[in-house]
């Protein structure tokens, strides 16, 4: 099970509610982005994590909404897995040419996501 995957699971013991714990993560994971690229010292291993963590954590919504048991609406489910699809390739891209500015589209889907599932989007 990779750290994401265990971290997720922790953390969904607790009394926080499905959607809570979502925006938790990826609000880590916007952080994460952000303090790589506010302390931008090139291609490192915090940038590395930071990419890790966050497409491990995309990974685990697009196997999410792939699952027939899924109570969202199918276009919510096509909408995470087209956000998810450009979460991957945005990584790619980060890994193949590193650049901080390419790390703000992340950082924002991840905020506004989190701000959505928390109701205040």
């Amino acid at each position: 099970m990779s750290n994401a995957a265990q971290a997720y699971a922790r953390t969904s013991q607790t009394t926080a509610s499905p959607r809570e714990i979502e925006a938790q993560a990826l609000l880590k994971a916007a952080r994460q982005l952000q303090d790589v690229q506010s302390n931008w010292a090139g291609p490192d291993k915090n940038m590395h994590n930071a990419l890790l963590f966050n497409s491990r954590l995309w990974s685990i919504f697009m196997s999410a909404v792939e699952t027939n048991d899924n109570p969202q609406p199918m276009e919510v489910r096509q909408n995470i897995a087209n956000i998810g699809v450009f979460v991957m390739k945005q990584t790619i891209d980060m890994q193949m040419d590193p650049d901080p500015a390419k790390l703000k589209s992340l950082i924002d889907i991840n905020r506004n996501l989190a701000a959505g599932l928390a109701g205040r989007g």
